[in-house]
């Protein structure tokens, strides 16, 4: 009679096997929920690059309506000074000033004048340049529009945009990779622009450099080379791979046309986003058509 009572008194408790198997299989289950929850965040990110880009679309379409033209995307302005699609792109949306675009405007670096600072001219001229302005065609607190010397820095945490001004907006996709030098906030990287050349023909993966490629990876090639804000060339980093330019060329072509070689979107414009790795030319980029990455033979 004694041991029985002594048995019921006996309190339950989990052993030290039972606590290490609830504990292997918690960390099971968070080793499979971890993945799964980075693919969610990662496929949420992909559908609100691509809502940023049909804004974009949108309001690019504004900007043809009103000028009968697409915003040049050259390399370069025609002083021959370093301003490249991404910058023309950000100017035609926002301005230079992200007061809206002035239809003077023809593209050139040092803004023709025509962006001038509230404080270095007359309340009435000011004024008189706002009025004649056009836009902004995005929203200015949803445009990401950032200064180019807020997004590349050098080791002591100053400017290094290379030979572009610091003082030139970009827009920038809502990947947050890169820390804003004065905010301190997570930004994206530059959207890139290309514009169609529709007097030209060609797409020549093999031949690049032909003058009549309808799209022309000079374009921005001077804005990649300037490499990813945190790991830049200066300091070792690799470079996007999107600067071998027949990587541009192959992964703009269009299979679906079989009779010649044709780039999507032949008569517009190309839109490139850095995607969740920040890098330019890999699996991950995100596009204004449907990117089908291709690897170089």
């Amino acid at each position: 009679m004694k041991s029985i009572v002594k048995q019921n008194n006996r309190k339950a408790a989990f052993t030290i096997v039972e606590l290490l198997t609830v504990m292997s299989i918690i960390v099971i289950l968070i080793g499979l929920l971890v993945p799964a929850t980075n693919k969610v965040r990662v496929y949420a990110y992909e559908v609100k690059q691509k809502a940023q880009f049909h804004s974009i679309d949108t309001a690019i379409e504004l900007f043809n309506s009103q000028f009968d033209g697409y915003p040049d995307s050259d390399a370069l302005d025609p002083d021959g000074q370093p301003y490249c699609g991404a910058m023309k792109l950000c100017e035609a949306m926002m301005g230079q000033d992200l007061m809206g675009f002035h239809p003077d405007s023809i593209f050139r670096s040092n803004g023709q004048g025509l962006y001038p600072d509230a404080n270095s001219v007359s309340p009435a001229a000011y004024r008189d340049s706002l009025s004649k302005r056009k836009g902004p065609y995005l929203p200015l607190e949803n445009a990401n529009a950032y200064m180019l010397g807020d997004l590349y820095l050098n080791e002591s945490k100053l400017p290094n945009t290379g030979p572009f001004e610091p003082r030139h907006f970009v827009l920038c996709d809502v990947y947050k990779r890169v820390t804003h030098r004065t905010t301190g906030k997570k930004i994206g990287m530059p959207i890139l622009y290309y514009k169609a050349n529709t007097a030209r023909t060609l797409h020549l993966v093999a031949e690049p450099d032909n003058p009549e490629n309808i799209y022309n990876y000079r374009d921005n090639q001077q804005l990649i080379m300037l490499g990813k804000p945190w790991d830049p060339p200066s300091k070792g980093g690799s470079p996007h791979r999107l600067l071998e330019k027949t990587r541009f060329y192959l992964n703009t072509k269009n299979d679906k046309v079989t009779t010649a070689s044709r780039p999507f979107r032949a008569d517009t414009y190309i839109l490139i986003s850095a995607g969740w790795d920040g890098e330019y030319g890999t699996p991950d980029d995100i596009c204004n058509y449907e990117w089908k990455y291709r690897e170089l033979p």
